[in-house]
């Protein structure tokens, strides 16, 4: 376990806004990824990968896929702290998987996986790290405490006894 007993390293927090609540009084979908994608941002940082770096390099990292899961509610008002974990990364990817806990009684709200590449925003085509950020990346790994395979990490959807399947489906 990581910090406070939470799997992973805080690297974000925040505290869900009334315009976030939808019409089933909880936090919407919509915003649970807006926050990941702040935690993505905040972690970026941490690597060096800030305004002044994209500025600088023409260097910045893109999203190619995302996987959200819902586990327990969080309504208006109430305190959330985004943790990330880095599960493999190579010379130009980066593969991390965040969880979303209540703030103060710490359950598991949600869950995000990430692929993202690092970018030459020039090219628009993917680039290497720069040393620094492998560097940053190690020192990220080296202290992020054991990754624990979560049940949520590289989950596939499924409906595990289909009436109707689209595998099936032969369009006739």
């Amino acid at each position: 376990m990581g910090e406070g007993g939470l799997a992973g390293r805080v690297v974000s927090e925040g505290v869900v806004q009334p315009e976030w609540i939808d019409v089933n009084r909880h936090m919407n979908v919509a915003y649970y990824v807006l926050a990941f994608d702040h935690a993505v941002d905040d972690l970026a940082a941490r690597l060096g990968i800030t305004e002044e770096y994209i500025l600088a390099t023409a260097g910045s990292t893109f999203a190619v896929e995302c996987h959200v899961t819902w586990q327990r509610e969080l309504c208006e008002g109430e305190s959330f702290v985004v943790t990330s974990q880095i599960a493999a990364y190579d010379n130009k990817r980066l593969h991390q998987f965040q969880r979303m806990y209540h703030a103060s009684e710490h359950y598991l709200a949600a869950t995000a996986e990430w692929m993202n590449l690092h970018v030459d925003l020039g090219s628009r085509r993917v680039s290497a790290w720069p040393e620094g950020t492998l560097h940053a990346l190690r020192e990220f790994v080296a202290t992020q405490g054991a990754f624990c395979r979560p049940p949520e990490f590289g989950k596939r959807m499924l409906v595990r006894e289909p009436v109707f399947s689209v595998e099936d489906y032969t369009g006739e």
